[in-house]
Parts: structure tokens; sequence; C-alpha cells
């Protein structure tokens, strides 16, 4: 156990090379709650980029969580293709109407110029603006949208998974498209002062396709994509399950994967060891319903099973903390993980009367 003062940027880099650090490092990517802290709507937060620089480095200040995040909503990228984005009062923005109406359609589609979307900017001023922020006392967390998983915004779920089993042709056609979109996107952001990049693939998980179809589509994808993206990368799968597929994206290139409760945290981890950094598992929906005591017994459960040796990030399985959390919860989470994430986790292992204790330090 070190026993210097490590900033999150020196907590995070040791994770990363699956050793342990100080502590156990952390992230709550509340997204939505920068506006909360501002005292402005969800809408008119999203407007400016100088309202989400100092939202979020407000959120990072109260939580002391390990990173910034650059990201705004997904359904942000679709702006750029010229779709619309749908607000509510008290959660995350969501794509509109379609651009893809019929397979057809495709043939006529052209990939955006990141330089020439004003949404886009605003994201690329607030990467930006946090690095000015954070300087090297913490990474800054850009993010897209995967080439493979953009169809649902772009298309809708039904008409993209007949595109995917009836138009092999069109859909390597909207694959080429999307993965020059995501690559410029990404290495944009990177050259702004991201630290790494967050590639968001649910419709790569198990959860949602076979393997078999996630070889043929999804993880060849990946592979052409992230090898081209000048940087370090991080897959996200939504929620879904990664555990079947841990060597496919392993080979992708990318240095970390997102697991969530579905699957047990620590066969996860065992299939990670030292190939990939494990990030999860916080349900964000129980979390609205958490008291004191559930949050303790969750933090504790989270980092026995994947936090010893290192290689650990504990964070939600989504990737979004819904506007219902409170911040009394979300300071509970970081309090405890304080707490019980100091390593070495001496207490691991010892119970009383079926109860994980701590040990005397």
């Amino acid at each position: 156990m070190t026993t210097q003062t490590l900033t999150s940027l020196d907590r995070i880099q040791i994770t990363l090379n699956h050793q342990e650090a100080d502590r156990v490092p952390f992230l709550l990517p509340a997204i939505m709650q920068g506006a909360r802290e501002l005292g402005l709507t969800i809408h008119d937060y999203f407007l400016k980029a100088e309202n989400v620089i100092e939202g979020q480095y407000r959120i990072r200040q109260k939580l002391g969580h390990d990173a910034v995040i650059g990201f705004f909503y997904a359904a942000l990228e679709m702006e750029a293709w010229g779709g619309e984005t749908i607000f509510t009062e008290y959660g995350p923005p969501n794509s509109g109407t379609i651009i893809i109406n019929k397979p057809e359609d495709i043939l006529n589609l052209q990939s955006p110029k990141i330089k020439e979307s004003a949404r886009l900017h605003e994201v690329i001023k607030t990467i930006q603006g946090l690095k000015e922020r954070v300087g090297h006392e913490a990474p800054v967390i850009g993010c897209v949208v995967s080439p493979f998983s953009l169809p649902v915004m772009q298309m809708g779920f039904d008409r993209y998974f007949d595109l995917l089993y009836e138009r092999p042709d069109l859909f390597e056609r909207l694959m080429q498209l999307n993965e020059e979109f995501c690559v410029e996107w990404a290495n944009t952001q990177l050259e702004a002062g991201a630290s790494v990049i967050s590639y968001f693939d649910p419709v790569s998980s198990p959860t949602i396709i076979p393997k078999e179809l996630y070889l043929k589509t999804g993880f060849k994808v990946a592979k052409r994509t992230i090898s081209r993206i000048k940087g370090n990368v991080m897959t996200g799968f939504a929620s879904g399950r990664c555990l079947p597929i841990i060597d496919e994206v392993v080979q992708t290139g990318s240095i970390a994967v997102g697991s969530g409760f579905l699957e047990d945290l620590h066969t996860v981890k065992m299939a990670c060891k030292n190939r990939l950094v494990l990030m999860g598992d916080l349900n964000p929906i129980d979390m609205r319903c958490w008291d004191e005591k559930e949050v303790e017994s969750r933090i504790k459960k989270s980092i026995a099973g994947a936090g010893p040796g290192g290689g650990f990030i504990l964070t939600d399985m989504h990737g979004e903390i819904p506007w219902q959390v409170s911040d009394e919860t979300l300071l509970q989470i970081s309090d405890a993980v304080r707490r019980w994430g100091q390593y070495p986790l001496r207490w691991i292992g010892e119970e009383e009367n079926g109860r994980i204790m701590p040990s005397a330090m």
C-alpha cells in the first residue's frame, strides 16, 4: 500500500496497471445532476458548454470521485445526423424521429462532419474546459456511441434487426458511414483533452444479440473502429452482460469493460484479470431506494467481489445515474467507498455472526 498522497489520475493509472493504489477508485456518472447544482432545467443545462463544465466540476468537488465526464446525452450524436432530441423534466434526453425510414435511405446517407455540428462543438468546449479545470489531477472522460449501436437511434430497433438479418449489403454500408463518424468524433474529443473514450455499445451485449451474431457484426465493427481511435478506450454495454464475450472485448483493443448486476462480479473479474480493468456494478435504478445501510452493503459486496489485486473501478453499471437518486445517497456512496475501499482490503473474508467485518488496521 502506497503512503504518498495520490491524485485521482495517479489512482486510475495504478488501477489500469492492475495494481492496488491507496483505495479503490470510483466514478458516479451524475450527468444530469449538474443541472440541479446550477438550478437549471435539464434542457437549459445542456444548451451551453459553460453550464456542463461548472456542473460537472461541482459534482466532482461534492462527491470526490476520480474523474470528470464530458458526455452530454447519447441523442446529441443524432442531432449531428439531422435528428432531434426529446427533453423531459426529470429524465435523460432521448432521441426523437428516426432518420432512416427504409433500408434504401442508407444509400443517400452521408456521415456528418464534426466541425460542422454546433452541438458537438459544445461537447468539445466542455472537454477543453474540464481539462483546464482539473489539469493533471483527474482524467476527463469522453464518450461515443458505437457504430454498431448507433442505428437503434438512426432507424429503431425493429428496422435495424431486419437490416442485420436481411440486408447485409446495406448493413455494411451503414457501418462504414458510422465508423467514419465515430472515429472522427472520438479523436476530436481526445485532441480536446479527453483522457479516455467510453465506447458505448449496448447492442453488442449477449443480453441483446446472440454471441454468434456479435462475432459476425459488432465484434468486427469494434475491432476496426477502436484500432483507429488514437487513445485509450473502455467498452460499456449499458447494463448488459459481458462475460460471454470477454475474450473478444480484449481483442478489440479496449482497456476496460463495464459489468452489471446480471453477472457475478467476482467471476467477471477473474475472466478479466490482468487483461481488462473491470468497471461496475452498482444498479442505478435500485439506487433510488437505497438507505444508508443498503449503500454500505452494496459497496462492500462490490469491493469484496472485484477490489482485491486492483484492476477495478467502482461505478454504476449503465453510465448514467437517474435524476431521482438523491444527493444524500450519492454522498453516502462516496463515504462508503472511502471507508471500505482503502487498500489493503483486510476486512474481506473476516466475518462475525454471518456479517463481513473489518479487521483491526
